[in-house]
């Protein structure tokens, strides 16, 4: 298993995304020279506005009925925490690579471990009123 350092954005790790198969993800923003790695070994790098992003990622439904658990997520000093990640937030993952051939092509992933935050960025999510200030009224002279 390996670790990289990165900016997160669109994850999903105490809860999957289920807009398509349900998995738990990230896409890792990298340092240039470490996306090129990857993609030069046929992992996919996803070009982003951020810089180029790993997707890190983890089907909730596996053969035979399995259900995977959901990644790790911790806090700086280790602690188990239950936040949802937003963008821009520095991070650390934990994750392994793998591959498999079916009908002659090859395939690879990095399967989504761990998350560790090391400075976040609060979810934004919730309505657009959420974006205002309350305003006290102005007294008229």
């Amino acid at each position: 298993m390996a670790v990289l350092e990165g900016h997160a954005y669109w994850s999903f790790v105490t809860t999957p995304n289920t807009k398509f198969t349900p998995c738990y993800s990230v896409n890792l923003v990298v340092d240039p020279a470490v996306a090129e790695d990857f993609r030069s070994r046929g992992f996919p790098v996803k070009d982003m506005d951020e810089g180029p992003a790993l997707i890190i990622k983890r089907k909730v439904n596996g053969p035979n009925g399995m259900v995977r658990e959901a990644p790790e997520l911790i806090d700086r000093y280790k602690n188990k925490i239950d936040v949802a990640v937003g963008n821009g937030s520095r991070v650390k993952v934990l994750f392994k690579e793998w591959d498999t051939k079916w009908n002659g092509q090859v395939y690879k992933g990095l399967d989504f471990k761990a998350m560790q935050v090391l400075d976040l960025v609060e979810y934004g999510g919730g309505s657009v009123s959420s974006a205002f200030d309350v305003e006290a009224e102005e007294e008229e002279l």
